[in-house]
């Protein structure tokens, strides 16, 4: 595997890498925030089976974070990751520096509407801004075939496909974005580096929260009004020890547009907090 932390030297890896493979070989791009565990290595091996080239960017993006919010506290682990990815069999560790990818005088930044209002959209103001901008310069630097992410960021996924297809970026399909389901430890909480920050009476109490969501879905297909389901759903994960709930909605998968009773499409999104940590997930209804 080779790492780059310069835009230069990655434009020569990459081109170095699509010449040395097969003709119309295919790269497929895994962007993430480093601090991996086993989503961000599922995200990996998708790509490996999909893609002929695998490349994974590692970068903690300033502007997705908020004032306030954990960018000091997040974990970077570069040296674990590099080894993980390895192990994998990633082909390219991009990891750029700040500077690399916002050098001095940067100015421009990328907004989607529509899909990017409500739920963390409301509760993180910018927070879409950051993302979309820093995966648009990734699309840019790496120019992939293809590029997957975790259905954990449900509606960020939903913001990086609208982009896509308003910017006519390079993917040659909008569906060679890849959303690859959540992937949850062994009493359902979905996996997150920031589940690092929770302490063990924390982490137990956190496994209440896919409980209730599991079980709300069940009241409404059981066809209990949804909004009953939810004030259930609220009462017992803030009874399981969470602080506040930041969201709990029923919404349109694709449109991220609000939904007061279940579809085909619809799709559970809650967002809440535990000690000074934010817990996101969703799941079909």
């Amino acid at each position: 595997m080779q790492t780059v932390r310069a835009l230069n030297p990655l434009r020569q890896t990459v081109a170095a890498l699509r010449s040395a493979a097969k003709e119309g070989a295919k790269l497929a791009l895994v962007p993430t925030m480093g601090a991996l565990h086993e989503g961000h290595l599922t995200l990996a091996r998708e790509a490996k089976a999909k893609a002929d080239l695998v490349a994974v960017s590692i970068f903690v993006n300033p502007r997705q974070f908020g004032a306030g919010e954990d960018l000091d506290a997040y974990p970077r682990q570069l040296e674990r990751d590099s080894g993980l990815l390895e192990a994998e069999g990633v082909d390219l560790l991009w990891a750029p520096e700040p500077t690399a990818m916002y050098p001095e005088g940067y100015a421009t930044n990328i907004s989607v509407s529509g899909v990017s209002a409500g739920l963390c959209g409301a509760d993180r103001p910018g927070h879409f801004d950051g993302v979309a901008t820093v995966v648009n310069k990734l699309f840019n630097q790496v120019r992939p075939d293809m590029a997957f992410f975790g259905e954990k960021d449900w509606q960020q996924l939903a913001v990086i496909r609208r982009m896509a297809r308003d910017l006519d970026l390079m993917l040659p399909r909008v569906d060679a974005i890849h959303g690859v389901p959540i992937v949850r430890e062994a009493d359902g909480l979905a996996m997150s580096s920031r589940n690092a920050y929770l302490s063990p009476e924390q982490r137990e109490a956190a496994a209440a929260l896919p409980r209730a969501m599991i079980a709300a879905i069940a009241r409404i297909a059981a066809g209990d009004p949804a909004e009953a389901a939810l004030v259930e759903l609220r009462e017992s994960v803030l009874g399981a020890g969470f602080a506040s709930i930041d969201y709990a909605e029923l919404r349109d998968a694709d449109s991220i547009e609000r939904l007061d009773g279940p579809n085909a499409n619809a799709r559970l999104f809650v967002a809440a907090r535990i000690g000074g940590t934010r817990l996101i997930d969703n799941m079909a209804v």
